[in-house]
């Protein structure tokens, strides 16, 4: 590690030598008509024919020679900007660029910059436009950023209607997903037909499914970066739509023109308030709903300087008032700061909390009754710090620290006579940090590289209670720490690497590997995914799991830009896995450790992908083969079996053409092996009581999935001078009424008691939806 470091600051110290004697020229790229900062957005050198991208916040830097340049500004769908700069002292230069008024003009500057695929150094990494998005059918009519991921190679559902998702081979609860540097536990509404990023208000989504920056950390699969409207800075803006379950509506524009600007946006279904119509009693004292709110402030203060302040509230509640309910939610809250040092330097520091918390329970005035709760606290800062010392080179660096706070659970409950009980399992307190540094360096036109190493850490923090086995899964001591002892310490380096050859301007070859960790994981039976599951950490007890990945790929675009393709093999091992022993009580069990097992996983695939645009007609075809494996000693005869989310054969077709600019259509095509199951291969009996016999786990397989969604868009006339503009959509989801199993379950023949069938469920036939939107 010492030769490591020493060899890297030697390169580090090499290339800042290259900036004596050189000028900088740096700013921000802005949407003209809103003011947003535009990610990723082109800043090209014409005469070196190199330059840069804009970062997160829409930040350039370039440092160069003194003399004169031109400046090539460009981003897909905008009209590009040619500047002439003379550069002989520190400049700053903010460019605004306006969208294409023309479809000609669209394709034209499209085409320049489509082959960033090629160029770029990322593998495994996907970025989806908001516009596209919304232009897929939706389930109910409600446009989800989720169900749309679940469309990319190597994404697999992890049930019917679930906004679970598994990536190579991981599990749910291995994807790290960002709202503006928040994480978010539970990403679900409605019991998973939903998720909770209401599209209005979404700027900016990108997935990392292996080659994930150094400046994340935490997760083993990936990591989905989410992103939100800093409001539109020009003009007051609004927009919305009524829909068959939800209404929606975003407010969002200037409290000073050019400096400060915000953004609200709302979202709540309304079954229940129809339901207050009941005839029926029992049903107009059911609530039935879920809401989103969210929020943003954005402060320039200066060219240095700017602040903004970003948040998120989200709730689900269902239940009868004479019966029992159930509700759960998460809030986020970022602050964020972005700081200019001197013109190469750009910095971001954030101060975030995430909070997720469910209950169930029954009315207190019931003779009977309980109530259980459960939440998760984050409390994190963040710095993280990008240097330009050249067009070649960029350095990113940076720390991080999360204070995590776990309550399982705690339980109240009054039986019979008034006898009143509770439970309070112990809470979990841990801190889980990060250093990290990494660099992109161009070495000649053909040649990229990337590198990156993090070293992460982990405290587990009293008061705790930590239990001690023996090899057999016996309790045989308890040992007690005190509040803010520090116990348990882990930590461990995480190296990335990745590189890019371009063999020409439309075909590259690319390579990478990346070791990430993870310290916390869910708790949960079910493939499906529920409110009610615990996250809970490493411990003594349980190791983080650790997993090393690597891929190649290969891609390569025709038609001027306009079909891009790849091809993705990956290969990755995944250490100190965990997984649950057969009949495992998860749920209010302060021994839960001792229900662990721990084992390794392997993950195999290629991922092939190929993707259209030009004029009006867009889509893509993504297929994946894949193969998932565990094996754990205590878990099947310490036989390899299928992991819970593995499906060796997933494909997805993505299609829709704008017929004219007031009509489009829209379809998905979805198909997929079916998820492993462990099958009852008989039965015995135990005093008068038939129980199933169990053999091999996930040896069956539940029938093939497959669904073809569909959708009509009616745009209203644009007229000059009126700011109101509305569209009609109809959608259609499962448009043949395929019946997919979600659960399949096992029950006695009520004529032959003797007899056991399997009884299938599925959820949806045609599901019908209609949505007016509108904006003004």
């Amino acid at each position: 590690m010492l030769r490591t470091s020493f060899l890297l600051l030697a390169f580090v110290t090499l290339i800042s030598l290259e900036g004596y004697g050189k000028e900088t020229v740096n700013g921000y790229v802005h949407d003209a008509a809103t003011g947003e900062a535009l990610i990723g957005a082109n800043v090209i050198i014409g005469e070196l024919g190199t330059g840069t991208t804009t970062n997160e916040y829409g930040y350039y830097a370039l440092t160069l020679d003194p003399g004169s340049y031109t400046l090539i500004f460009s981003y897909v769908g905008y009209t590009t900007v040619y500047n002439s700069i003379t550069l002989n002292e520190p400049m700053v230069l903010n460019m605004e660029l306006s969208e294409s008024l023309t479809e000609l003009e669209e394709v034209t500057i499209s085409s320049s910059r489509r082959n960033s695929n090629i160029t770029k150094l990322e593998t495994g990494s996907s970025s989806l436009s908001i516009q596209s998005i919304r232009k897929m059918p939706a389930f109910l009519g409600e446009v989800d950023v989720i169900k749309a991921i679940q469309l990319l190679p190597g994404v697999q559902v992890t049930s019917e209607g679930s906004s679970g998702f598994s990536v190579r081979g991981g599990g749910r609860d291995q994807n790290m997903i960002l709202l503006d540097e928040a994480a978010i536990y539970n990403a679900s509404h409605l019991m998973g037909f939903f998720s909770i990023f209401n599209n209005d208000a979404i700027k900016d989504v990108k997935l990392y499914k292996g080659d994930i920056p150094a400046s994340s950390g935490g997760r083993l699969a990936s990591l989905l970066d989410i992103r939100m409207k800093e409001g539109n800075s020009k003009q007051f803006h609004g927009n919305g739509g009524i829909g068959t379950i939800a209404s929606r509506l975003t407010l969002e524009g200037p409290i000073v023109p050019d400096k400060v600007s915000f953004i609200f946006s709302g979202r709540r279904t309304y079954a229940d308030l129809f339901l207050l119509f009941a005839k029926d009693e029992s049903l107009r004292n059911t609530r039935l709903y879920f809401y989103d709110l969210n929020g943003k402030v954005d402060y320039r203060i200066n060219d240095k300087n700017r602040i903004y302040l970003s948040g998120y509230s989200g709730k689900d509640t269902y239940g009868n008032k004479d019966y029992a309910g159930m509700g759960f939610g998460n809030r986020t809250l970022t602050l964020g700061w972005n700081h200019i040092f001197n013109n190469s330097l750009f910095s971001n520091f954030t101060l975030v909390n995430s909070h997720y918390s469910y209950d169930l329970g029954t009315p207190e005035d019931a003779e009977e009754n309980f109530d259980w709760n459960s939440n998760l606290d984050d409390y994190g800062l963040k710095a993280d710090f990008s240097w330009y010392p050249s067009p070649e080179h960029t350095f990113r660096f940076g720390a991080s620290t999360n204070y995590h706070i776990i309550n399982p659970g705690e339980l109240s409950a009054v039986s019979t006579g008034g006898i009143n009980q509770s439970l309070q399992l112990s809470l979990d307190y841990a801190l889980e940090s990060g250093l990290y540094f990494s660099g992109e360096s161009k070495l000649g036109k053909k040649f990229a590289l990337r590198y990156g190493l993090r070293y992460s850490m982990f405290n587990n923090i009293g008061p705790a209670t930590v239990h001690v086995f023996n090899e057999e899964y016996q309790l045989i001591d308890t040992t007690y720490y005190e509040k803010g002892d520090f116990f348990n310490f882990y930590s461990g380096l995480e190296p990335r690497f990745a590189a890019n050859y371009m063999l020409n301007d439309r075909q590259s070859l690319k390579a990478s590997y990346s070791r990430t960790r993870q310290y916390l994981q869910l708790a949960s039976n079910s493939a499906a995914g529920t409110p009610l599951e615990i996250w809970f950490p490493a411990s003594p007890n349980i190791e983080p799991q650790i997993s090393d990945q690597v891929s190649v790929g290969y891609f390569r675009n025709f038609l001027e830009n306009k079909l891009q393709s790849s091809v993705e093999l990956y290969y990755k091992k995944m250490n100190n896995s965990i997984d649950f022993r057969d009949h495992a009580q998860l749920f209010l069990n302060p021994g839960l450790d001792g229900e662990i097992r721990i084992g390794e996983a392997t993950s195999m695939g290629a991922e092939f992908y190929v993707k259209y645009a030009s004029g009006g007609f867009s889509g893509w075809i993504s297929y994946t083969l894949s193969k998932t494996m565990r094996t754990f000693a205590e878990i099947n005869d310490g036989n390899p079996y299928p992991a819970p989310y593995d499906r060796p054969n997933d494909l997805a077709l993505v299609l829709s053409y704008d017929i004219t600019q007031r009509i489009s259509l829209a379809a998905n095509w979805i198909y997929s092996t079916g998820l492993p199951f462990t099958l009852p291969s008989g039965r015995y009996e135990v005093m008068n009581s038939i129980l199933p016999l169990y053999t091999g786990r996930n040896e069956y397989r539940l029938p093939d999935y497959h669904r073809l969604d569909l959708s009509f868009t009616l745009r209203g006339k644009e007229k000059p001078g009126k700011r109101w503009r509305g569209e009609w959509n109809l959608s259609l989801y499962n448009a043949y009424a395929r019946k997919n199993v979600w659960t399949l379950n096992f029950v006695e023949d009520e004529a032959q008691p003797d007899v056991t069938h399997a009884e299938m469920t599925y959820l949806f036939s045609i599901v019908p939806a209609i949505t007016y939107n509108f904006k003004f």
